[in-house]
């Protein structure tokens, strides 16, 4: 992938505010793909005409196989300042999710305690009392069903590994396309059902909140559902 192909919603001296693309990993990992830390280097080592290897901070991720909205810092001010939102709660992440199964009940908060096996790469549903487990928390709100499926919104209140995916899966919701966590076959063939639809945090260094909001692409799952009609002027 190139640079050139990411989507720059919002820039200036301390923020890049960008698309991820799915597929494309937030930060280098061992099967070696362009990612997006090493292409917005590239992007401002090319846009500002800067020698040396650019400053490229990663404050949060979204999985491999996720797409949507991210920000990235310009500078370790930034970064310092947007991971202390972060760990303060208040940095505001929202999601659209296709699940295979409508949850019932259509709308609620879910917690769980949750351990990743960092040998497969897996997380789990564990007791409260499993050594190492994070409690997680999310809210989440059906939009629409169709045929055996549902468009939901998801709030974060916590950012653990997997956590969407888990927790979904966990209830006999599991997303659309997802070989890991049980999604139906039938899907896998397309796009993860998940998408970083909305983040909104305090500037690092202005005295003002900044909400971007990004649409899905017009591809499945999303295509299945009139997605604009529930973003425009959304509370959740």
């Amino acid at each position: 992938m190139d640079f050139h192909d990411i989507d720059i919603v919002y820039e200036d001296n301390h923020l890049l505010v960008v698309v991820k693309p799915a597929g494309v990993p937030s930060q280098a990992d061992e099967e070696g793909d362009d990612d997006m830390v090493t292409l917005l280097k590239r992007y401002r080592e090319e846009n500002e005409g800067k020698t040396g290897e650019a400053y490229i901070g990663l404050v949060h991720r979204l999985d491999r196989p996720t797409g949507g909205v991210m920000v990235f810092a310009k500078t370790s001010k930034a970064a310092a300042r947007l991971s202390e939102s972060i760990r303060n709660g208040d940095f505001e992440k929202v999601y659209l999710c296709t699940v295979c199964n409508p949850p019932e009940p259509p709308q609620g908060e879910l917690r769980n305690y949750l351990k990743k096996n960092e040998r497969t790469n897996n997380v789990s549903v564990v007791p409260m009392t499993t050594a190492s487990a994070k409690e997680a928390i999310l809210q989440y709100k059906t939009l629409e069903t169709k045929q055996g499926f549902a468009l939901l919104r998801v709030k974060l209140e916590t950012g653990r590994s997997h956590q969407i995916r888990v927790q979904l899966s966990h209830i006999g919701s599991p997303l659309f396309g997802d070989r890991r966590y049980g999604g139906n076959p039938a899907t896998f063939k397309h796009q993860l059902g998940l998408w970083a639809t909305r983040i909104s945090f305090p500037h690092p260094t202005l005295e003002q909140r900044m909400t971007f909001l990004v649409y899905p692409p017009i591809v499945s799952p999303w295509k299945a559902f009139n997605v604009p009609i529930y973003l425009n002027g959304f509370s959740f």
